[in-house]
């Protein structure tokens, strides 16, 4: 899978050099970024991350720094599988996955779709939350799966227990399909298509548009 879609908002440059794919304004929070993660330099902060209490879902509990570099470095490498980092006013504040689930994560636990995309997404972890940021953070990374003229339907398999994550979901657009019981979890199979996106956005005042 491309790491920048046709037609995005590449361009502006971030830290380590790596331009923008994606930009978002969000009509209360501002500027919403993405771009590639760089496996080395971007370790320490995502090791800080992903091993955080509150980030337990994300499967990377224990990691030590050199396995987050490894693991990064691996989704680096994959020809079905990118990762990214998510900026807020410039500084970084999210994590986001993008897979083919045709081969990675779902292989042979659905039946895929041309134009299916899987993705996961982590907020960093902060004790002064603000109101409405994940949601604004997800509507981006949905907004940039969408971007991508050949994405006809985004699929997730969120833990059934993250509660979270599963109204986030509903929010923009999401419907659960079946429950999957996979070797690490059991998760809610859920879908979302560009038209269920546009709609839930529209009804919550929101827009899709960068």
């Amino acid at each position: 899978m491309s790491s920048t879609h046709p037609g995005g908002n590449a361009g502006t440059q971030s830290a380590h050099d790596r331009p923008y794919v994606h930009t978002r304004t969000d009509p209360d929070l501002g500027e919403f970024a993405l771009r590639s993660v760089d496996p080395s330099a971007d370790a320490p902060l995502l090791h800080r991350w992903v091993t955080h209490p509150k980030s337990a879902f994300y499967l990377l509990q224990d990691a030590r720094l050199p396995d987050v570099e490894r693991e990064f470095t691996d989704i680096a490498a994959s020809e079905h599988h990118d990762a990214f980092l998510g900026l807020h006013e410039g500084e970084p504040r999210f994590l986001m996955e993008r897979y083919d689930p045709a081969h990675v994560e779902l292989k042979g636990l659905y039946e895929a779709r041309p134009g299916d995309v899987g993705m996961h997404f982590l907020c960093a972890p902060t004790d002064t939350p603000v109101h409405g940021f994940t949601l604004a953070v997800i509507t981006t990374v949905m907004d940039m799966l969408f971007a991508d003229p050949a994405t006809e339907r985004v699929v997730v398999e969120p833990d059934v227990r993250n509660t979270g994550v599963h109204a986030l979901n509903e929010a923009v657009g999401f419907r659960v399909e079946r429950t999957l019981a996979k070797p690490e979890k059991n998760a809610y199979l859920s879908m979302c298509t560009r038209d269920q996106f546009k709609a839930a956005c529209e009804a919550r005042g929101g827009k899709t548009s960068r």
